[in-house]
């Protein structure tokens, strides 16, 4: 039903009808405010209808369709009787109907569940003014569903160190959750941008996701990364520290060096060795002439006096 503009030259009669047609289609959901729905994963979430049965009367009176995008029957009860075999086999045993508000209540949510919903009411009873049954209200309802995603987990690879700095690539990853997330970091409260992908079966499917940085740590920092989706957000921090590759260099002296230190090495051994094989053959050796010459000094003083009385002797003669 359209609520099209008008002639301003049309009567004051007319006019008053055409108040009456907007208020109806008002009521029919010409115009409607657009509702909708949260809900997580495996969680029950309740979708409102347009209509409230009033106190004094029964669902017996009312025919009353849950519908997803059009085509797909949720619910369905007429004359307070529900008519399971119009019902989409994906929600036998998931749905239930609140019989005074015509709530409709979703158990296990899916990601599937996604999507447009409207709630249409018929009244059965007739009156002179609306013979038959007649539409009471057609109003829909959008279901968001999500699922949570895992909480980052941080990794990080060295490849380059020196005393300086130290070269890294950093990633962080997160799966199972929907919708399509954002993530990106924050070193040291200064937000950057993480190169991102995400992996996903088909547009209704969990998502993994990964966002990678490189950097050049010249000092210890702090990294926290976030992953935010439909306005949840998760988030793990990590302390990037510094390596510390200042090590003095254990290389092997040249070949020239070794072989110089190891002839000096066996020409003190050799030199030791020789001393003191054959010094104290050679101190004995002179001892043993120091020894002989005394005793010819010991014996020339002996043979001195005698031989002054020889000599005395024949010069009396």
């Amino acid at each position: 039903m359209g609520c099209l503009p008008v002639p301003a030259s049309w009567p004051l009669k007319r006019w008053l009808g055409l108040g009456l047609i907007v208020l109806h289609c008002i009521t029919l959901g010409c115009a409607q405010e657009k509702k909708v729905a949260k809900s997580k994963v495996g969680e029950e979430v309740g979708l409102p209808c347009c209509y409230k049965i009033p106190s004094s009367e029964s669902l017996q009176n009312y025919r009353v369709y849950w519908q997803m995008n059009v085509t797909d029957v949720v619910l369905a009860y007429s004359g307070g009787e529900k008519m399971t075999d119009e019902q989409h086999s994906r929600y036998v045993n998931r749905t239930r109907l609140d019989f005074e508000n015509l709530t409709l209540w979703i158990s296990s949510v899916e990601i599937l569940d996604s999507g447009p919903y409207q709630c249409i009411v018929q009244s059965l009873q007739s009156s002179p003014d609306k013979p038959g049954s007649h539409l009471l209200c057609g109003e829909p309802v959008t279901l968001f569903v999500t699922a949570d995603f895992s909480k980052p987990n941080i990794e990080r690879e060295v490849t380059a160190s020196s005393c300086e700095s130290t070269e890294m690539v950093v990633r962080c990853s997160s799966h199972g959750g929907f919708p399509k997330p954002k993530i990106y970091g924050i070193l040291n409260n200064a937000s950057v941008v993480l190169n991102t992908t995400w992996e996903s079966e088909s547009s209704v499917s969990p998502y993994n996701v990964t966002g990678t940085l490189w950097l050049n740590v010249t000092k210890d920092i702090n990294f926290t990364c976030f992953v935010e989706y439909d306005g949840f957000v998760r988030s793990t921090s990590l302390l990037l520290a510094k390596a510390n590759d200042c090590i003095v260099s254990t290389a092997l002296p040249p070949y020239n060096v070794i072989t110089a230190s190891s002839i000096s090495i066996i020409t003190f051994l050799l030199a030791v060795t020789l001393a003191v094989k054959y010094l104290p053959r050679h101190a004995c050796s002179h001892c043993s002439k120091n020894q002989a010459s005394a005793e010819d000094d010991v014996k020339e003083i002996m043979n001195q006096p005698h031989s002054c009385k020889v000599t005395c002797e024949m010069s009396s003669l």
